[in-house]
């Protein structure tokens, strides 16, 4: 059931609630950010679905939309930003899509990801053929990218792994890869790490592309005391396993910037001074734009 809600922010901002049936009574709020000239076009627009929806004003989604529209930095692109449901805890995390089951991990807040294989299916077997339906958007995979910052990331990361049939590209700001399935002691979170072993375990996602983001300052937790905090820790060692190189030393940990080049499947940003706040994610977020959504070059005359 849909509802569509005025909005006074933008005449390209349109509010809707959505029903889930695993999460009733509760409805999901969903905010639909349009290109310029959308109702006057017929072009159909690649799609970008960002969890934690309701920091958009927060992160500047649509001045940083505006600057790199003006920059001709990015093509336009559909932003269907998905508000958090009331306990955010259960619905972002990691499932495993052909058991139809959440993989659930430990935190001091308590359990992560109760629910994450009913949120993680409804976003990509309910919002996305109704976003299709209802907006014209380019309905394929490379078409579609979904991103998200901490649990959020962590959320963006498992859309991505568990369903490259429906999204192509994943961003994943300051990535919760920390989750575990056994935080009895330090040795025993970094052998259990919940994303690092879907990556290890595998296989290969080809043709699915992420770009993860953290800040140098986010914590100074160093739970396997190398130097490096867990954040830039955990985030090196899952794009080792994904490129089947086991855990190298150096390589991201002593650079601001790395990337393994254009059109390639993985690139990390490291922001300098960073925080786990929404003001870096803000900094991170032109980056990931521009990557995601290259201008498309001119047709030839």
């Amino acid at each position: 059931m849909l509802l569509l809600l005025p909005c006074a922010l933008h005449a390209q901002v349109r509010k809707l609630e959505l029903d889930a049936p695993a999460f009733a009574p509760e409805r999901i709020h969903i905010t639909v950010y349009l290109p310029p000239g959308y109702p006057d076009s017929t072009a159909r627009y690649p799609v970008l679905y960002a969890n934690d929806g309701q920091d958009m004003q927060a992160v500047g989604l649509q001045p940083t939309l505006a600057t790199l529209y003006g920059e001709h930095a990015i093509e336009p692109i559909i932003v269907v930003a998905i508000d958090m449901l009331r306990d955010r805890a259960s619905g972002y995390g990691l499932s495993d899509r052909q058991r139809g089951q959440s993989v659930v991990g430990g935190s001091r807040i308590g359990a992560i990801g109760l629910r994450a294989a009913d949120y993680s299916s409804w976003i990509a077997t309910s919002l996305v053929p109704y976003i299709d339906t209802h907006y014209r958007t380019r309905a394929n995979a490379r078409q579609r990218t979904v991103m998200g910052w901490s649990l959020g990331a962590l959320n963006a990361f498992n859309l991505g792994w568990e369903y490259p049939d429906v999204f192509g590209q994943v961003g994943a700001m300051s990535p919760s890869f920390w989750l575990a399935g056994d935080r009895s002691d330090a040795s025993a979170v970094q052998r259990t790490r919940l994303a690092q072993a879907m990556v290890d375990r595998g296989p290969r996602r080809e043709g699915l592309k992420f770009w993860f983001a953290a800040g140098t300052a986010e914590e100074t937790n160093d739970r396997d005391h190398d130097g490096v905090i867990d954040v830039i820790d955990d985030l090196q060692d899952l794009v080792d396993g994904y490129r089947g190189e086991g855990v190298q030393r150096g390589g991201l940990r002593q650079l601001g910037y790395a990337t393994t080049g254009p059109g390639a499947d993985v690139t990390v940003f490291l922001l300098p001074g960073g925080h786990h706040q929404q003001a870096s994610w803000a900094k991170m977020l032109p980056a990931f734009l521009r990557w995601a959504f290259p201008p498309r070059p001119s047709p030839s005359l």
